[in-house]
């Protein structure tokens, strides 16, 4: 076995085991403020006035101007560049906005085959480790005879397994989506139209609505006088 080969052999197994160990090492735990001795003054104790409790009004909450926009975005598709650069370009054009960025999660379907991907990942792998134990219970005298052509390179089944499990799962867990609302009425949608909204063009959208709103919040406002 010459070098290359080894490469070949080395990269997915070392793949594999760091992957491994990212799935089963536990998380750090957090130190608590007992695990920290300092030795603070002891607090001086100040004659409290009475405050009046000031509460936000409603401009305040809905930031600004009450209007939102939401831009929901495929996060495994590296669509976050694009989706920070038009918040930014957002917050620049239409103060007091509120621009918010959140996660387009793929249809239903996708997301239950996305979990079933590393099941089947650990059971190829299982197989291929401990086969010869598997199958007698499973009914089975003798293992199949494909079995034996997977035992035979079992390094390279299991990290060809992990690597296109893994493939398979960054798939399943994209939507492709760009979608964006104001106030929850959806002004462009990349899943529709098969394309990123351009800078002006998402302006002129978004400038719209907010006027159009405007219009609607005034003639509310008047019908109630």
């Amino acid at each position: 076995m010459d070098r290359t080969q080894l490469l070949l052999m080395g990269l997915p197994l070392f793949l594999f085991i760091s992957d491994l160990f990212q799935l089963f090492t536990p998380p750090p735990q957090k130190s608590t403020s007992s695990d920290h001795h300092y030795h603070q003054p002891p607090p001086v104790i100040q004659q409290q006035q009475p405050q009046t409790l000031e509460f936000p009004t409603t401009t305040q909450k809905s930031g600004g101007n009450g209007n939102t926009v939401s831009i929901d975005f495929c996060s495994s598709c590296s669509y976050r560049g694009t989706a920070v650069t038009m918040k930014n370009m957002l917050d620049s054009q239409f103060p007091g906005v509120h621009v918010v960025l959140a996660n387009y999660p793929p249809p239903l379907p996708k997301r239950l085959l996305g979990k079933v991907v590393p099941v089947f990942q650990f059971g190829v792998i299982g197989l291929v480790m401990a086969g010869e134990q598997i199958f007698p219970r499973l009914g089975f005298a003798v293992p199949p005879p494909w079995f034996y052509q997977l035992r035979a390179n079992r390094f390279g089944t299991m990290a060809t397994t992990w690597l296109l499990g893994n493939f398979f799962q960054s798939m399943l867990q994209s939507s492709g989506a760009f979608e964006v609302y104001v106030n929850g009425e959806p002004v462009f949608s990349k899943l529709k139209e098969n394309r990123f909204p351009g800078e002006i063009e998402l302006i002129d959208l978004v400038g719209r609505r907010i006027a159009n709103s405007r219009v609607v919040d005034g003639l509310g406002a008047s019908s109630l006088l």
